[in-house]
């Protein structure tokens, strides 16, 4: 695909984005994070000359040291499974965390933002599916871990992501965006006045449009629609 291509294809998403919150009787706003994963540096620079996007999301850390320099305006978040050793690359360079989903990563991010005088925005990723190949906290131990996670003095709660199962089963998947809207307003009575819990990130190429209208979601994670297939490699940090 040519760079060129990607504005007519960032244009029909948010055009779709439109027509699902109208369907839902929505007038909030529902932010197009452009899942950049596996693309190339310039075309974050392309995507920021342009202002085709304010917001993009890496799956690995690799890739945000690597490309942000192409793109220092826009707003990174890392949507992808954090390890603990690679916070440390990241913690002063996105907005956002979308995967925080363990003690462990819980503990090392509240460290290394303390380092940078900073607050961590995160989001907590549930594992609706309790698919053994993703990560997330099980939607059974939610809540256990929010009073975990909400007691790191420099982590700010924003709210929930998930990544839904690929079903065909159209049904159960909104049932699944429905339990899980359910387990954000819950979670909007358990927290303490520190945190902000205003944020859903759910909705990716196959799926975006019905995590709008039955899941409430917030922020849509969008790569393949957009930018195809395309494959790049980055050295291992």
């Amino acid at each position: 695909m040519q760079f060129e291509e990607i504005d007519g294809k960032i244009a029909e998403c948010l055009q779709k984005i439109e027509n699902a919150k109208r369907r839902a009787g929505r007038e909030d706003s529902v932010v197009l994070i452009g899942a950049t994963k596996t693309q190339p540096p310039e075309l974050i620079k392309y995507i920021q000359e342009k202002s085709l996007l304010s917001d993009v999301g890496e799956n690995r850390a690799q890739e945000i040291i690597e490309k942000f320099e192409y793109g220092m305006d826009l707003r990174w978040h890392m949507i992808g499974q954090l390890q603990t050793n690679k916070v440390k690359y990241i913690i002063d360079k996105v907005v956002m965390i979308h995967s925080l989903d363990r003690e462990s990563l819980a503990d090392e991010i509240d460290k290394q933002a303390k380092k940078h005088n900073i607050v961590a925005d995160c989001l907590i990723e549930v594992n609706m599916g309790n698919e053994l190949s993703k990560g997330g906290v099980d939607p059974k131990n939610l809540f256990r871990f929010l009073d975990y996670a909400q007691s790191r003095e420099n982590i700010r709660l924003r709210g929930l992501m998930t990544v839904m199962p690929n079903l065909q089963d159209s049904e159960r998947l909104i049932k699944l965006y429905q339990s899980f809207a359910k387990l954000f307003e819950e979670l909007k009575d358990r927290v303490d006045s520190r945190h902000k819990i205003d944020t859903l990130s759910c909705g990716m190429t196959n799926d975006f449009e019905m995590a709008i209208e039955f899941g409430g979601a917030t922020q849509v994670r969008l790569g393949r629609v957009i930018f195809g297939e395309r494959n790049y490699t980055v050295a291992n940090i």
